[in-house]
């Protein structure tokens, strides 16, 4: 149960901020983001792409439904997006100390404790979400009873590093082949590629996949500065010369991105959400999106062979590449739709279809 104790926030700006216990009695630090879905939490707190990051829900109730239990499919947990929660910190407005979900196994607040995972509730999360937005993210601590957070993240300079697969792991046995470049990939992922009839080898963020035999490659998202993969760059630099299918994925745009000659940037306080529009470029279709990344393509560094796919209507950035002769292409958005619309998983279709005229020569 939940309890009162001294905890608080402190932003690298000055701004101290004090709340409730509700996860694990300790300290930690991070950059301060906030996401504005209105469900989702457990996809949210085990995507890979919050690595060291100070999570701020901007719903103002949360852990009302519980937390999933452990039920797996092809090897995969079924209702998360890896294998544990990869956020540092937790900051919410209301926890609901009264859980109600038939799927329920826990409570948010037992699940976030047993995992070490600080959380704080009680908070003005739409003050704290303007702040973000006027200053940007920025790094902040929570700090339980005056006890300052041992930061213990191995390599802060490149977290994909962390979140990747240490080896190849191979799931189903369909038609196609697909290398699925793990930089911090979501299960759904897996999972939507699955439903296609294909085999999925995952190999690590820094693995040499132009030596294997495969119809077509797969770059996932994942957190950070995409210009500190360099081995991820440098091998797809070497894979968009030849004319496989290639399809990223949030992190997978901006790396394709790089490894094409273009360039890339930090946004002031990024999109994480449910309801990111898009439009598809010389189209009038929009499309409601899913959405959580701190960086940008730079559409104006993109060289000639390539065209923006879709772009956001929010604030005009980049959502997506496509090359104008090769079955290339990618999104800033999350078409899996965990947990978030379904609106784009017509993209894994084009994929598919892309790996079978190439099959057919």
């Amino acid at each position: 149960m939940p309890v009162e104790n001294n905890i608080k926030l402190v932003l690298r700006n000055g701004l101290v901020i004090k709340g409730k216990s509700f996860g694990h009695p300790s300290s930690t630090s991070g950059e301060v983001v906030f996401n504005t879905a209105m469900t989702g939490y457990p996809e949210s707190l085990t995507d890979p792409s919050y690595k060291g990051q100070i999570l701020i829900l901007t719903y103002p109730l949360v852990g009302n439904y519980g937390v999933p239990s452990g039920e797996t499919e092809n090897n995969l947990l079924l209702n998360f997006e890896s294998e544990r929660i990869h956020v540092s910190g937790l900051i919410i407005s209301d926890y609901s100390f009264h859980m109600s979900h038939w799927k329920a196994g826990k409570s948010l607040s037992h699940w976030l404790t047993e995992n070490d995972i600080p959380a704080i509730y009680g908070v003005d999360t739409r003050m704290l979400t303007k702040v973000i937005r006027e200053y940007g993210t920025m790094q902040g601590k929570i700090i339980f009873e005056d006890k300052e957070p041992v930061h213990n993240i191995a390599d802060e300079s490149n977290p994909v590093r962390e979140v990747s697969c240490k080896e190849v792991i191979t799931y189903g046995a369909g038609r196609h082949k697909i290398v699925l470049v793990d930089c911090g990939v979501k299960y759904n992922i897996i999972r939507r590629l699955l439903k296609r009839d294909t085999t999925v080898v995952r190999v690590p963020w820094n693995y040499d996949f132009n030596k294997l035999d495969y119809d077509g490659l797969f770059i996932s998202n994942g957190p950070g500065d995409p210009k500190s993969c360099t081995d991820t760059i440098n091998n797809l630099s070497a894979a968009i010369k030849k004319d496989k299918p290639v399809f990223g994925i949030c992190l997978g745009n901006q790396l394709l991105c790089l490894a094409s000659g273009g360039d890339t940037y930090k946004l002031k306080y990024g999109h994480r959400s449910h309801n990111q529009p898009v439009i598809k470029n010389g189209t009038e279709k929009c499309y409601i999106t899913s959405q959580n990344h701190g960086y940008a393509v730079d559409s104006r560094t993109l060289g000639n062979d390539w065209s923006v796919f879709f772009t956001n209507l929010n604030d005009d950035t980049n959502e997506g590449l496509i090359h104008k002769t090769k079955r290339i292409f990618s999104t800033q958005f999350h078409p899996e739709a965990s947990s978030g619309p379904t609106d784009t998983d017509f993209l894994f279709d084009m994929f598919i279809d892309n790996i079978k005229k190439y099959k057919k020569g």
